[in-house]
């Protein structure tokens, strides 16, 4: 017999005894193919199998494990052969299961009259005793029994055709194979790690615990080896910026900066003084600004935005500031531009419908003039300008990061709505120049674990106070059918002077979207229904002339009511609005729904949110009671991060959300602070 290799974590599973090349190759759809590939995969739960429930004891609804032997199996066909129902029946001798699979007549292929049998599922009903589609596993006499019955047994995610008794065999071996090759990934921290359990240790008990809290500390274990991975490169990251990166004095001297605050209407409130402090101490320092302003709706972003901004422009340096959407752009640039403009500062508009070139050729050869149509303020909107050498400010969309767009002498990136980029475009924004310092904004909290991962090499401020004179807003849930009481209450503030938004999640209507409502259809309705009021409709569809046409409306309060989908979610700011209706609210997501929310309360008047919704899952039923319950937005953020965990919440490619198998940054804050903790402790040992 030729001699077999020895086996390593880096075995492919087609070597590994007892697999072959058919069932390596189900092993692979799962994301297996070497020896330690399999012992990372998780079991998604567990059975405790020293106590199993006679059939006679199954109780109605509840989940639980029993076993017995098949002593009767067949298929019943009907409706022409077009419906069919694979069932057996399971005896204990207290009583008998029928254990059905509706449509699924291949299961017969896999059990035999005569065949032990376990089966978890919930008693669908006791007359005659009924599971539909359990989970079962055919139980084998052998020397393997030790490891499928009595203890605390795995239950892994499978496929196809791999039985679940047999990975379970498989992963028993694998431990035993690899007994003495698992090592601890930084031997270094065996001091700080000494109260925890090995790594080979932590495997064990994650596949084959004693007791269930041995599986979860065995989990927390291997959490914080992925955690610190993570920490480890991003203080990695921050380190080569603190190394590389010598930053732009871009501390400012208050020449503009006062003026633009005796202006303004208003006193900044102490937690936006504060954040102010924090960003001129990071403009002024010797490494670039890395900072990420955390604030609820409301609380004054813009204002803190634009007073960094004018410390960089003070200091000779171009700004640029991004936001996600066109309407937002717009937005930023009319504000910017009324502020901006008195002091003589440059404003500039660059999206995907107007481009200005003015940042490019500054310096020995001249300044380059913006295409027809661009947009600058300060030299007069709407116009072309002329050559520019002051620093200037560039507001814009994904637009900026495009090649044509290249400042000379680019000090200051803020991103505004971070969450709605992909995590690459701030660092493509910043390569734009030398090391320009970073100001990233969120008006979606973000939950302590994800800020300590997902901005982990970002210094964070946070406002947490609403400016004075912001009317209160109250929160309801309506069933569809109080609609016609919803739009007779919103007449009643209309004739009150008031505008309001009335928002649906899809632009036209859709066949495989069976009561789900579009704001096209909806507009021919109510503009009868609010007339003699003007009705406005807004959606992503539409060309941007539309759109700042319909907004410039709103503004002024020639529509009154403003029909739209989620374009509107970030930074409108119309202070008169003070309804918002959210049709289909179920639709939206917790966050997204806070968001819609934060377009009224943003005058001194009272504003009322109401969410239009048949809350026909748990699921939907919760995100609407968290929101009528509270408008603490970090709480909300929290709560949805429970909900939807990272990935949903801020989709993969945008968030940048680690694809961690072990750790839960729902619930793993303390793990993620330990490992930020190592993480720090292994920079200083590398020195």
């Amino acid at each position: 017999m030729p001699e077999l290799k020895p086996i390593t974590l880096s075995t492919p599973l087609g070597e590994f005894r007892g697999v072959g090349p058919e069932r390596a190759e189900l092993l692979a759809r799962l994301g297996l193919r070497t020896v330690h590939d399999l012992l990372l995969h998780r079991p998604r739960r567990y059975e405790d199998r020293r106590q199993f429930k006679t059939i006679v004891e199954l109780v109605r609804g509840e989940a639980a494990t029993t076993h017995g032997k098949i002593v009767a199996m067949g298929v019943k066909r009907w409706k022409m052969g077009t419906r069919a129902r694979f069932e057996f029946i399971l005896e204990d001798g207290t009583a008998r299961l029928h254990c059905r699979w509706w449509n699924q007549v291949f299961m017969e292929k896999f059990f035999h009259v005569g065949d032990e049998v376990l089966v978890f599922g919930k008693l669908l009903d006791d007359r005659p005793r009924t599971m539909d589609h359990p989970e079962t596993e055919v139980l084998e006499s052998g020397e393997e029994v030790m490891i499928h019955l009595n203890r605390v047994t795995p239950v892994y995610a499978l496929t196809e055709g791999l039985p679940q008794r047999w990975l379970r065999g498989l992963m028993w071996r694998a431990l035993a194979a690899t007994e003495g090759l698992i090592v601890e990934p930084h031997p270094e921290l065996a001091q700080e790690l000494a109260s925890w359990p090995t790594r080979a240790l932590a495997l064990r008990n994650l596949h084959f615990p004693k007791e269930l809290a041995d599986a979860e500390r065995g989990r927390q274990r291997l959490a914080l080896d992925e955690l610190l991975e993570l920490q480890v490169a991003i203080q990695r990251r921050r380190r080569n910026l603190e190394s590389h990166g010598k930053a732009l004095a871009c501390g400012g001297d208050n020449r503009w900066i006062k003026p633009f605050l005796a202006k303004l209407e208003f006193t900044l409130t102490a937690a936006q003084t504060r954040v102010l402090r924090e960003l001129r101490h990071d403009l002024a320092g010797a490494v670039p600004m890395r900072r990420l302003l955390q604030g609820d709706v409301g609380s004054g972003k813009t204002v803190v935005a634009a007073c960094v901004a004018l410390m960089a422009l003070e200091s000779g340096f171009d700004v640029a500031i991004m936001a996600p959407t066109e309407i937002l752009a717009g937005q930023h640039f009319r504000r910017f531009a009324e502020w901006f403009g008195p002091l003589g500062i440059p404003v500039h508009l660059h999206t995907g419908a107007v481009k200005a070139a003015a940042a490019q050729g500054r310096g020995g050869q001249g300044g380059a003039v913006p295409p027809r149509g661009a947009t600058t303020a300060g030299t007069g909107v709407g116009t072309t300008s002329a050559r520019v050498t002051a620093p200037a400010l560039f507001v814009g969309t994904h637009a900026l990061i495009e090649a044509g767009f290249v400042p000379d002498r680019l000090g200051l990136v803020v991103i505004d709505e971070q969450h709605k980029f992909g995590v690459v475009h701030r660092e493509r924004l910043v390569r734009k120049g030398r090391y320009p310092h970073l100001l990233v904004m969120t008006a979606t909290p973000i939950p302590r674990t994800l800020g300590l991962t997902l901005y982990g090499d970002l210094d964070i401020s946070v406002l947490d106070q609403i400016p004075a004179g912001r009317g209160r807003i109250r929160t309801f849930v309506r069933t569809p059918d109080r609609l016609p009481k919803v739009w007779e209450f919103l007449r009643a503030k209309l004739a009150e002077g008031r505008q309001a938004y009335v928002v649906y999640p899809r632009v036209e209507e859709a066949d495989d979207a069976a009561g789900i409502k579009a704001v096209t259809k909806e507009f021919e309705k109510l503009a009868a229904v609010f007339a003699p009021s003007r009705v406005g409709l807004l959606h992503g569809r539409l060309t941007r002339d539309e759109q700042d046409r319909v907004m410039a409306a709103f503004r002024s309060g020639e529509v009154q009511v403003l029909l739209a989908t989620a374009v509107v979610e970030v930074g409108v700011d119309v202070a008169n609005a003070t309804v918002m209706v959210i049709e289909n609210a179920n639709q939206f997501g917790l966050a997204q729904l806070h968001q819609l929310r934060g377009r009224v309360g943003r005058g001194a008047h009272e504003s009322q949110c109401i969410l239009i919704a048949d809350a026909t899952t748990p699921g939907a039923a919760q995100r609407l009671g968290i929101l009528a319950a509270t408008a603490d937005g970090f709480r909300i953020a929290e709560e949805d991060l429970k909900l939807r965990g990272p990935g949903e919440l801020l989709g993969r490619e945008q968030s940048g959300a680690p694809p961690l198998a072990f750790g839960d940054l729902a619930t793993d804050l303390t793990l993620v602070e330990k490992s930020r903790e190592l993480a720090g402790k292994l920079a200083e040992a590398v020195g």
